[in-house]
């Protein structure tokens, strides 16, 4: 037996008249409020970055899935106001929290933002109100977080309002799988939350797949990213030992990947990054520690992927030992600094440690990437991009490409001459000598006479 809350919200959202809020505009909250709004809703978006805010108001989107003009379009309906304002809650029917949930230095997990959201919500909750919670977390943090510290003042889930988990699915600059076209998996704590959110997240994503609990949604969420850094750290770790045997381990998984069953293949790299890959195992062994249970998939594969910057920094040192060189003064360009391709995303980027462990070594490190225009270092400072241009490139001592962003131009750069170390097997249809990669010993480089002389 529903009361009269439930009935009210599901007619709302039936006839697309509940106000809907996202909390965090960023690269999870914003594509999902635009889902939204396309599908026909009035959007709240919450948040504290009052650029961002601006940002949406003149239809300029800092966020890559979105354009801008996709954004001035929505804005043009007149049914998206983003604001800093917390106090709108009060109006808001359902509520979806897409904050970050990063790690401590302790690496436990930092759930501040989610707890700035609940105190906010117990201030300006709207009676009946639906809140699902998108944010990765441990399991049990809908119930510990939200729910409990909503029962403490009188507020009983599934009767005065509704509660939630569905964990954000966001692949940055996949062009093919969206918010509308992702399998969206959701939880309630109880049947009546669950009927609500299913009923809701219908309206705006093609598949919906309720499960039994927050704690499953949230356990999935974990799931499929801890698979990924396992199966990433063990190619990274087959890419060191093909290496030492002088093995080229990316014609090796590409003989593997002709296998039609049981095999899917992962490639090596300079390290994990983005939001979840890094962080979301490291949530889920700091919940099993509180059950005494210790994973040590979890743990072997963050170290794994923890060392990989530090293999490319050793792999570096060796190619420019061929040319009677090491990297305390030469001169490293980095090439590409986001996390993954064709993107400006820099969190959690291998790259930001790769060029701390060179300038450490005492190396002269620049970097280019058509995308990520600068970042802080670990001191604070801004460190920008280099401009392109072939002929400076030509001047460094190694080139080291970190992101294998498609419109580089590998045949230019290729041609400069320039020892180069591949880490994304980006230059595999290049077969210079001075062209080395990860995964694959180093070969003695061919030298002109002249230049063995020297050497």
């Amino acid at each position: 037996m529903h009361n009269q809350h439930f009935h009210s919200l599901l007619n709302a959202i039936e006839n697309k008249e509940a106000v809907l809020g996202v909390v965090g505009l960023g690269y999870v909250g914003l594509p999902l409020a635009v889902e939204m709004v396309n599908q026909g809703f009035t959007v709240i978006g919450i948040d504290l970055d009052a650029s961002k805010v601006e940002s949406i108001y003149h239809g300029d989107s800092y966020i890559h899935d979105i354009s801008s003009e996709e954004l001035k379009k929505v804005m043009e309906t007149g049914r998206f106001q983003p604001t800093t304002d917390y106090s709108m809650l009060r109006v808001i029917d359902a509520l979806s929290i897409c904050v970050p949930t990063p790690l401590s230095e302790n690496q436990d997990p930092d759930t501040s933002y989610i707890e700035t959201v609940v105190d906010q919500i117990k201030l300006h909750m709207k009676p009946g109100m639906l809140i699902t919670l998108e944010s990765t977390t441990y399991p049990g943090t809908t119930e510990e977080l939200i729910q409990q510290k909503l029962d403490k003042i009188g507020h009983e889930a599934g009767k005065d309002y509704f509660l939630c988990f569905s964990p954000e699915r966001v692949d940055p600059s996949n062009g093919r799988f969206t918010t509308f076209n992702t399998p969206k998996v959701i939880g309630g704590t109880t049947e009546a939350c669950l009927k609500l959110g299913t009923a809701l997240y219908g309206k705006y994503v093609q598949t919906v797949v309720p499960v039994s609990s927050p704690k499953v949604a949230e356990m999935s969420k974990l799931l499929e990213n801890t698979f990924r850094s396992v199966n990433i750290a063990f190619v990274n770790e087959m890419a060191m030992m093909c290496d030492r045997m002088g093995i080229d381990i990316w014609e090796v998984i590409d003989a593997a990947a002709t296998k039609p069953f049981g095999f899917m293949p992962f490639y090596p790299g300079p390290g994990i990054g983005g939001h979840c890959i890094p962080l979301d195992p490291m949530y889920l062994s700091w919940k099993a520690k509180g059950f005494r249970f210790y994973s040590k998939f979890i743990e072997l594969a963050q170290s794994t992927n923890d060392n990989m910057p530090y293999y490319v920094l050793n792999k570096t040192s060796t190619i420019l030992n061929e040319y009677a060189k090491s990297v305390r003064n030469s001169n490293i360009l980095l090439l590409g600094m986001s996390y993954k391709p064709n993107i400006a995303d820099l969190r959690e980027s291998p790259g930001l440690e790769v060029y701390e462990l060179f300038k450490e070594s005492g190396a002269n490190v620049s970097y280019y990437d058509p995308y990520a225009d600068s970042f802080l270092d670990k001191h604070g400072d801004t460190v920008h991009s280099e401009v392109f241009n072939l002929e400076q490139f030509k001047t460094y001592d190694c080139i080291v490409l970190i992101t294998n962003h498609k419109d580089l131009p590998y045949r230019e750069i290729s041609e400069l001459g320039v020892p180069i170390l591949d880490t994304r097997n980006a230059f595999r249809t290049y077969t210079q000598p001075h062209i080395y990669k990860i995964g694959h010993s180093v070969q003695h480089p061919v030298l002109e006479p002249s230049e063995a002389l020297l050497v």
